[in-house]
């Protein structure tokens, strides 16, 4: 049992670093980008899901 819950801590703990890793990248990506290129790619993304944007 001791082993079985280790395996789980250590999955756990590889989630929740792989999620602040992502969300960094996204923060220092969004922040680094033109406005209007973020502009463009939300623009096209609601676009392409069908989401009337105007």
């Amino acid at each position: 049992m001791t082993t079985l819950s280790s395996v789980k801590t250590t999955s756990g703990l590889a989630s929740v670093l792989a999620m602040v890793v992502m969300g960094v990248v996204l923060m220092f990506v969004a922040g680094h980008a033109q406005s209007a290129t973020l502009h463009d790619a939300a623009h096209d993304m609601r676009h392409a899901t069908g989401f009337p944007c105007h």
